[in-house]
């Protein structure tokens, strides 16, 4: 277990930045459907304070010196890959990059028996990326089963979820609302408009999750085809933790886009679609592409979110997408460090 000491560890410069006393108990990070509001502030807070360590000249602090991370992407990525390594680095952990092209599973190894070998190699953290859904899970099971004390993070797993992802999204809206105290009660009442292939993003999942654990009301939007079933089942649901009123779906953008404060907006990922699930790109952008006359229909300050990479003139007008004022995309790439930094300093700090 590991109490949030941040201030002292990474010597925050900022004295009134409040910290929260939640204990953090995960060992590992798969998902964030069970995540508790606690739990979110003190990733958010603890996010902020390594902030302030990144706007710093010097922006390395010892936090997990001696700790070896294994980054293992067994998809390609370019942004979350290279945050986790960067973020290692600024805490002194040593990283092992892992390339599936040019490693032994091309001669038939298991990716078990690939995650045993960066555990022999002295590993006290992975960072599992795959195509299929469950991989990091299956990992996680594996080193539990063995009493390693590894602890494994999900950076998104098939169409499951991408919980750094997520939570890289709430830190970047949360620090707009309040840069030195970001935390889940600031998105109450606000609403948040999620546009796009919500089918195959497991982006969407993770943000539902958070979304609505903040009380913010969120609307969907896509085409019927890129809509699954169990949102709605989730909406019908009352068990599922999230309270009707919160999560609404539509198949039109306008009624979704009608006075949000945010909207993120999604790629649609075509390696992952099957055919005819859209008739075409530019047919997709006229119905629900953002552009500034759709904006308009927004609160005058809305912002717009993209977990990236971006098909520029398909689900963001690319102006929109440069335009400092409306465009928080540069931004969710930098706090994407922060973040992460905050993750595996919480995980890799302490006794669990």
């Amino acid at each position: 277990m590991t109490r949030i000491t941040i201030l002292s560890t990474v010597r925050s410069p900022i004295p009134q930045l409040k910290m929260t006393t939640t204990v953090w108990q995960r060992r590992h990070v798969l998902g964030l459907a069970d995540f508790t509001p606690g739990e979110y502030d003190t990733v958010l807070q603890t996010a902020a304070s390594f902030q302030e360590v990144l706007a710093r000249r010097t922006k390395k602090v010892p936090a997990l010196q001696g700790q070896v991370i294994a980054n293992l992407f067994f998809e390609a990525s370019t942004r979350t890959r290279s945050s986790f390594e960067l973020a290692a680095k600024r805490l002194s952990a040593d990283t092992l990059n892992f390339a599936p092209g040019t490693s032994s599973l091309t001669k038939g190894e298991t990716i078990l028996d690939t995650a045993k070998t960066y555990l022999a190699m002295g590993a006290n953290m992975m960072v599992i990326r795959h195509r299929d859904a469950g991989v990091p899970q299956t990992i996680a099971a594996e080193m539990d089963r063995l009493d390693t004390r590894v602890g494994i993070l999900n950076a998104g797993d098939g169409q499951h979820e991408h919980p750094t992802q997520g939570l890289l999204d709430l830190f970047t809206i949360c620090s707009l609302l309040n840069f030195e105290y970001p935390r889940l009660g600031l998105l109450a009442g606000k609403k948040i408009a999620i546009i796009g292939d919500i089918l195959h993003s497991r982006v969407a999942r993770s943000n539902i999750w958070c979304l609505t654990s903040s009380q913010a009301e969120v609307h969907l939007a896509a085409p019927p085809t890129l809509l699954p079933k169990w949102f709605g089942e989730i909406v019908n649901d009352e068990s599922s933790g999230i309270p009707r009123r919160q999560l609404f779906i539509h198949s039109d953008i306008e009624p979704a886009l009608k006075d949000a404060d945010f909207v993120m907006t999604l790629r649609l990922q075509k390696e992952r679609m099957s055919a005819h699930l859209l008739p075409s790109l530019r047919e997709y952008h006229q119905n629900y592409g953002i552009t500034r006359d759709r904006v308009k229909l927004c609160q005058p300050d809305v912002k717009i979110l993209h977990p990236g990479p971006v098909n520029r003139g398909v689900e963001i007008s690319s102006d929109l997408m440069d335009d400092p004022n409306f465009s928080l995309i540069p931004q969710q790439v930098t706090n994407g460090v922060a973040v992460r930094m905050a993750l595996l300093y919480l995980m890799g700090s302490g006794s669990h």
